[in-house]
């Protein structure tokens, strides 16, 4: 047996998103989904997934290129640095929002996963399949466990 895991999901639960502006909202996301670490300042993630959120809106779907220059463009207008811009970094970001199962690619572009809200791929993708088929597996080794 290996020890790499079939899947991996981190939840962590935070305050009441109360006054948050949409950008906090969203970095509470990716904390609470573990798709961004406490106290990383290295957050360009966030931002990546703010340009998908609102090209969502319009359907549109992003070259990785794209996303590089309207997550640069949404880091000066907070007046954040414009560290981990490089196409590397970008791609391998959107590499971590595809293992998650938030947006999907398809013919070198990417959007959100069936141009669905980020509600309805927590709904439909996490809460009601990657959770429970982690928690069976777990529970799978707890009764394996009292076996022995």
């Amino acid at each position: 047996m290996k020890d790499i895991p079939l899947s991996e999901i981190t939840l962590r639960k935070y305050e009441k998103p109360v006054g948050l502006e949409k950008r906090e909202l969203v970095r509470k996301i990716c904390l609470s989904l573990g798709l961004l670490q406490l106290g990383d300042s290295r957050d360009i993630i966030v931002d990546i997934l703010m340009v998908l959120i609102e090209a969502n809106k319009t359907k549109e779907k992003l070259t990785s290129e794209d996303i590089g220059k309207k997550t640069e463009e949404l880091r000066k207008k907070y007046s954040l640095e414009t560290k981990g811009l490089a196409e590397s970094n970008i791609r391998r970001q959107l590499k971590r929002l595809r293992d998650a199962m938030i947006i999907d690619k398809s013919e070198n572009k990417y959007s959100l996963s069936e141009n669905r809200s980020l509600n309805e791929i927590f709904e439909n993708s996490i809460e009601k399949f990657v959770i429970p088929q982690t928690i069976e597996r777990i529970k799978e080794y707890l009764k394996e466990l009292e076996k022995s």
